[in-house]
């Protein structure tokens, strides 16, 4: 679930333990992290206070209440960070706070004891790194899904049908577009899922 490795970070002092640090998420933020899987989590912008090193160990956390919604570690910022989380061909930010995902809980984060973080980037102990990990257990079993995205388009050719499909879903994307989901085996469990949650698609259940 998490990596306890020591870290090599070149620095010059004999400190090889990992740091460990908090990471608040804007509510804007979070929901985009929640759109579309990111390997990494990528913040700029932030305060030239203390700063993680590479290695160190992250809780990321969110507001209102607040939760735990993942875990990972700090990488080296070019090492595969993304300036924009939604824009998935965009450049790593020079100076950005890069994150690799080592434990997601996105959809289902944990409630947190205690004062939210002072600022977006915080400290934190190391014990109470290992204790917020803790909660989130062992991740659970992976399975397969059957995803699908159907669109009505009108067009003189298939090729040209296919064309003006990507071009809807690169227009439009998770906020706007309702994806069709079920476990593999069990189509009739199908459920549609906009913005990362379950959206009724049925106009006579909302009468």
């Amino acid at each position: 679930m998490t990596d306890t490795e020591p870290r090599t970070s070149g620095t010059t002092d004999a400190d090889t333990t990992p740091g460990a640090w908090a990471v608040l998420l804007p509510a804007e933020r979070y929901q985009a992290e929640r759109l579309v899987h990111h390997d990494v989590l990528e913040l700029t912008g932030l305060p030239g206070a203390a700063r993680p090193r590479p290695g160190d160990r992250v809780a990321v956390l969110v507001e209102e209440p607040l939760r735990l919604v993942a875990l990972g570690r700090v990488t080296r910022a070019g090492a595969g960070g993304r300036e924009d989380p939604d824009d998935p061909q965009s450049d790593p930010a020079a100076g950005a706070l890069v994150v690799t995902y080592t434990r997601r809980a996105l959809d289902e984060p944990v409630s947190v004891d205690g004062p939210a973080p002072d600022g977006p980037v915080a400290a934190l102990d190391p014990a109470r790194w290992r204790a917020l990990a803790d909660r989130l257990g062992p991740p659970p079993a992976r399975r397969t899904w059957l995803v699908s995205l159907d669109l009505p388009i009108e067009a003189a050719t298939r090729a040209e049908a296919v064309r003006i499909f990507w071009s809807y879903v690169q227009e439009l994307g998770p906020r706007e577009l309702p994806a069709f989901v079920s476990p593999a085996g069990d189509e009739l469990a199908m459920q549609a899922f906009v913005l990362g949650v379950e959206a009724n698609q049925d106009p006579e259940e909302d009468d």
